[in-house]
């Protein structure tokens, strides 16, 4: 987990509405158009980008779903077109990566699991990839420019809640060869961890 986060405690950002001058012109604008909304009307996702420009956006150690637990099913079409279905999966171990274009941990965690993928497919990886942005042109533009090898798709609310609620991004899901949720990873991770308890899971058939 992110050293700046600190154990069992959320790192609460200021108000969205107090702008700071150091936020992109485009969150600033967006901010703006919000200002006279009760906290509570901002969009889910402008939440969610508020939450990915925090120091921490989620306490050490919390889980949005009970480990250990069946992962839930989803049936989706991915950004080539194609069905992908979670369950078709059963038997490998998968990482499922929620993320978004605008989401700056998201663009450091995508390369090394374009990486993992090429190297422990043969070992029983896969990726999926969720992208939470509203827009699939933009997530199908960052797909091929970081040149992505595993399947993503778009989600929505329905699927964010039935994992937990994603309230902020990245978040990282490891499920075994059972389809049981292992670990679940919020925000800025530490990758080595990712991977050691990733390769842990492969070793068991």
């Amino acid at each position: 987990m992110n050293s700046g986060c600190n154990n069992g405690e959320v790192d609460t950002p200021a108000s969205p509405l107090a702008l700071d001058p150091k936020l992109p012109t485009r969150l600033h604008a967006q901010l703006h158009s919000f200002r006279r909304r009760p906290h509570w009307a901002l969009p889910a996702k402008l939440a969610l980008l508020l939450a990915s420009l925090a120091p921490c956006a989620f306490a050490s150690g919390a889980s949005a779903l009970p480990l250990n637990q069946p992962a839930p099913e989803f049936a989706l079409t991915d950004l080539n077109h194609k069905r992908l279905d979670l369950h078709a999966y059963r038997g490998k171990v998968i990482l499922l990566d929620f993320w978004a274009t605008w989401c700056a941990p998201c663009q450091v965690e995508i390369p090394h699991f374009i990486d993992w993928q090429n190297e422990y497919k043969s070992r029983g990886l896969q990726v999926i990839g969720i992208s939470m942005d509203d827009d699939p042109a933009s997530a199908k533009k960052l797909y091929l420019r970081l040149r992505m090898n595993y399947p993503v798709a778009l989600g929505d609310a329905k699927l964010g809640q039935s994992y937990g609620g994603i309230y902020g991004l990245p978040v990282t899901f490891l499920i075994d060869r059972d389809g049981r949720i292992r670990a679940e990873y919020q925000g800025a991770a530490d990758l080595g961890m990712i991977e050691a308890q990733m390769r842990s899971m492969l070793n068991r058939p």
